[in-house]
This record gives C-alpha cells, sequence and structure tokens, in this order.
C-alpha cells in the first residue's frame, strides 16, 4: 500500500484535486467527513465534546451545532487545543481502520487539511501539497464560499504559514489557475504514485 498526505491551504483547492485521485482509482480517506462522522449523535465523541463544553453546543435535535462550537474555540486556542484533543485520536483511529481495509495494493490518499500544523508529514510515503497564492485563496473564499473578506483572513491565519505547507511537500501541485490546468497536474502526479506504488511491490 502507498500512503499519501494531501493536504494545502483553505482554497487552495484540496477538495478538487482529492476528487480526481478517487476518480483515478485513489482510495480517498477524508479527515474532515470523518471528523463529522465521529461526533455523529450517539457516538462517544459527541459525549465527549459535550462533556467538555457544556450542552448549549447541541441543537435543539441533539445533533452539534457546528456554528456555536467554531465561535467558542476559533478565538481561543486553548479550547481549540481541547477540542482537537478528543476529535484527533478518534479520526486517526478511524483513518487507520480505513487504510488497513485498502488492501495491500491500494493507493491511500489521506486528506488531511491541519497535516502541516499537526506535523504528521512522517507519517506518509509521500506528501502531495495543493498550491495558490494568498490573493488567490482569498477571493475563492470571498467569491465561491460567500465568506467576508475578514472571514477569509482569519481562516486563512488560522492555518500554517503557506511557506511551512510548502517546507514538507515531495510533490507540489500549483492550482493558482483555472480548473482546466489543475486535471493535466494531478493526472500526471497519479502516474508517479502507480509507478512508486509498483516500485514497493517489486
Amino acid at each position: 500500500m502507498l500512503s499519501v498526505g494531501l493536504t494545502g491551504g483553505i482554497g487552495a483547492g484540496k477538495s478538487e484535486v482529492s476528487r480526481l485521485l478517487s476518480s483515478y482509482g485513489a482510495v480517498l480517506i477524508d479527515s474532515d467527513r470523518i471528523a463529522r462522522e465521529v461526533v455523529e449523535p450517539g457516538t462517544p465523541g459527541l459525549a465527549a465534546v459535550v462533556e467538555a463544553f457544556g450542552p448549549e453546543v447541541l441543537t435543539a435535535e441533539g445533533a452539534l451545532d457546528r456554528p456555536r462550537l467554531g465561535a467558542l474555540v476559533f478565538a481561543d486556542p486553548e479550547r481549540r487545543a481541547v477540542l482537537n484533543g478528543i476529535v484527533h485520536p478518534l479520526v486517526r483511529d478511524r483513518s487507520a481502520e480505513l487504510a488497513a481495509a485498502a488492501g495491500p495494493d491500494a493507493i491511500v490518499v489521506n486528506d488531511v487539511p491541519l497535516l502541516t500544523e499537526n506535523g504528521l508529514a512522517p507519517l506518509y510515503d509521500l506528501v502531495i501539497v495543493v498550491d495558490a497564492a494568498p490573493q488567490t485563496q482569498l477571493d475563492r473564499l470571498v467569491r465561491l464560499r460567500g465568506m467576508t473578506e475578514e472571514e477569509a483572513r482569519a481562516r486563512m491565519a488560522a492555518q500554517a504559514p503557506r511557506a511551512e505547507r510548502l517546507a514538507v511537500a515531495d510533490v507540489v501541485i500549483d492550482n493558482d489557475g483555472p480548473l482546466e490546468a489543475l486535471e493535466p497536474q494531478v493526472r500526471k502526479v497519479w502516474a508517479e504514485l502507480l509507478e512508486r506504488a509498483a516500485g514497493k511491490h517489486d
């Protein structure tokens, strides 16, 4: 099995790259999706979050009120660390389960937004960073995701600096241009991954 870490700054286009790799045959493990699953109603994860932050982080239906929790932790590094201490181990365990189920010949792409921030690069055979200029990220967040410029800048500032992300990259995919320029790059990277995976078996 070839284990790949995929990351990129918010608005850089990482989701599109993971979608393309998945369409070529990669087994995709999406950390964001798993992070939502492990705090669904009835899970030990949600119980732990409520214990740490109180019942006010629940909706009337008993689900996690993400905007409310986000507002609590976003501006408070200590509370964010508490939340990460609950969610990250659960995500890690579930990701390991999914990777183990993928089979020995699989190319497993782990889509991990906070790969750089959490020092996870050594866990993977190689790391792909999807890169875009900060101005491009800002434009996409405002234009495509409906954030205010202030919100977008705050989200970007909460992530690792661009230079730190690039420092852990084995492969950089430049997504500063239009979408049609992305696909040929990702296809080329996929060919390299197939080659590496074959090399591991030889």
